[in-house]
């Protein structure tokens, strides 16, 4: 015999889960999406689509039995908040007097090109456990290092995260070139190797330097953007390929 009540119960969840992917797919389609030009707000849930956000909320009460607790401080960006980002950088490195392409070449150690940013999609997250808040910057290597504050978190993300598909972005293996590691920034895979794919096969990057608010599009050409696309957007963890 069926029960009523879960009966119930699990057709709400459906209609819910049904209703929050189909208003994903319709705001996940097109360029301006992949270059963080659409406007988000009503889809997303603490900065992830709804598929990725459900998921990430059964890593983050999981995690939360073992003591763990993990908290996003950056989610989705729009491109004007990328670019605010880019611009801060590239005027405090021509205060040091880093002049042209060097300015450039500083700023792509961690930071993307707006419009290139895997956070425009709504898949990628940055990562800390809330227990602990350091003094000075949250996101650099050494709080995630084997004696860090967050060395709980990054072992206990390393050893859980990819059942729920989340995957390290930027890894630590010797042979990655471009961005350096980054034990904070993880990725919905599901949903993020589709929309990389898009990206490339739209042709898109060699469309972003058209902005000309964007600091220092004079010193990107073609050439510099194959190898970024090369060494920057693609050399990056295996599984997320």
């Amino acid at each position: 015999m069926i029960n009523l009540k879960h009966y119930i119960i699990n057709l709400i969840l459906f209609f819910f889960i049904t209703s929050i992917i189909f208003s994903q797919n319709n705001d996940t389609k097109g360029d301006l999406f992949l270059l963080g030009k659409n406007d988000l707000k009503e889809t997303l849930r603490s900065g992830l689509l709804p598929e990725a956000y459900l998921k990430f909320k059964q890593m983050q009460n999981d995690a939360k039995k073992e003591g763990i607790e993990i908290e996003i401080v950056s989610g989705y960006r729009s491109y004007e908040k990328q670019k605010n980002i880019w611009n801060n950088k590239y005027n405090k490195n021509f205060e040091r007097r880093i002049f042209g392409i060097k300015n450039i070449n500083r700023i792509i150690q961690y930071s993307t090109l707006p419009g290139t940013s895997r956070h425009h999609w709504g898949t990628d997250i940055d990562i800390i456990d809330k227990r602990f808040i350091p003094k000075g910057d949250l996101l650099i290597e050494r709080n995630y290092a084997e004696n860090g504050i967050y060395s709980q978190l990054y072992h206990w993300m390393k050893k859980n995260s990819r059942k729920y598909g989340f995957y390290l972005v930027y890894d630590d293996s010797p042979q990655r070139k471009g961005f350096k590691f980054e034990p904070w920034h993880y990725s919905y895979k599901p949903l993020s190797v589709i929309f990389l794919r898009r990206f490339i096969d739209r042709n898109l990057l060699f469309k972003i330097t058209q902005d000309s608010s964007l600091l220092g599009t004079r010193f990107i050409d073609n050439s510099f953007l194959k190898i970024y696309l090369k060494e920057n957007l693609l050399d990056i963890n295996k599984h997320l390929k």
